[in-house]
């Protein structure tokens, strides 16, 4: 679901930046089970589902297995990313060991070594597309779509120039071999529900 105009406007004319924006969305009624994130400036609330929340749960399992607990995996999570207001909370963001916050007490961008995003009908777009290129623009090594309606998975690495310069597309069930990646694991995939 996508804020309307009217509140568009509102949010433009209380400030540009994305402290303004998220300080004026915490006030407001969100509804329960919905995440809110701003993508090139437009607001988008996206409700949660059981299948969003298994793939999201299976992958952060299989990095707990790998690293151990206290590896920095965050899961809706705001990061303010390049580009003309952007304020995401990834599904999923594997931080590298020495990530520490900003005086502000965000995660930083230059920190993320990895980002799982579980594809909604409604902001599709944004994930295959817009967040895609602003990855790479930031330089996260590895970006993934978990696709439930397509039951496929996406795996980008190599950021290069504002895009992912290889591309790798398997069907759920399939293990992801990411052991040549800086993250350094075989992900599966047999767990995925579909949509």
């Amino acid at each position: 679901m996508t804020v309307l105009q009217e509140d568009r406007i509102k949010m433009a004319d209380h400030g540009d930046d994305l402290d303004s924006w998220f300080e004026r969305l915490e006030r407001m009624p969100v509804p329960e089970g919905y995440r809110v994130e701003i993508v090139e400036g437009f607001v988008h609330m996206t409700p949660q589902r059981d299948v969003h929340w298994e793939i999201i749960r299976w992958i952060v399992h299989t990095f707990e297995a790998k690293f151990g607990m206290k590896v920095k995996v965050k899961s809706d999570v705001r990061i303010d990313f390049p580009g003309h207001l952007n304020g995401f909370c990834p599904d999923v963001m594997k931080l590298r060991d020495t990530a520490a916050k900003d005086d502000r007490g965000l995660w930083r961008y230059h920190d993320i070594e990895f980002i799982a995003e579980v594809i909604s009908k409604g902001t599709a777009t944004n994930d295959y597309d817009t967040k895609r290129l602003t990855y790479a623009t930031a330089g996260v090594p590895v970006y993934m779509i978990a696709d439930p309606y397509t039951g496929k998975c996406h795996v980008y690495t190599d950021p290069k120039e504002g895009d992912y310069q290889t591309q790798l597309t398997v069907a759920f069930g399939t293990e992801i071999d990411l052991t040549g990646t800086v993250v350094d694991l075989v992900l599966p995939t047999e767990g995925f529900p579909r949509e």
